[in-house]
């Protein structure tokens, strides 16, 4: 039964290490569509963002708002192309704490009640990015074959 048992195990190893870098693409092309609503929103109407903001007293609200929308579409093609991930997960994790203390925090954990659960989930998820990378479906990934020739 052991013996069995070893086999199955290595089997599933293998194929394991055969598509480890498709959780790291979905993980990647989830985020950017999560994130590419928020962006849209606040470059649709980038002031009252910024009303908002204030409404909330995040100090210099108007230039908070840029940054958070910069941050955000720069996010979606980023983490769509797999080209400087580690980087821009940084910047978007902030963002998402920012979002977690500020806005969501006073509604518990599910996102039925806008609470933290998404934003914790994308934080999760961007760190998860942060420590492996986007794997080797990504222009990051091409860049450093390129460099080692």
């Amino acid at each position: 039964m052991k013996c069995k048992l070893t086999k199955a195990c290595k089997h599933v190893q293998k194929l394991s290490d055969k598509i480890k870098d498709i959780p790291l693409l979905f993980l990647r092309l989830i985020l950017a569509y999560g994130f590419f609503g928020p962006a849209m929103m606040k470059w649709s109407d980038i002031h009252a963002i910024g009303d908002w903001f204030s409404s909330m007293n995040y100090p210099f609200p108007y230039f908070s708002a840029y940054l958070a929308g910069v941050t955000e579409i720069s996010g979606v093609f980023l983490l769509i192309l797999g080209f400087g991930t580690r980087l821009i997960s940084i910047p978007l994790m902030i963002t998402m704490l920012v979002a977690i203390f500020t806005v969501h925090i006073d509604y518990g954990f599910e996102a039925a009640n806008n609470g933290i659960e998404i934003p914790l989930y994308y934080l999760l998820m961007l760190f998860t990015l942060m420590v492996y990378g986007p794997g080797k479906i990504s222009v990051d990934y091409l860049i450093q074959k390129i460099r080692n020739k």
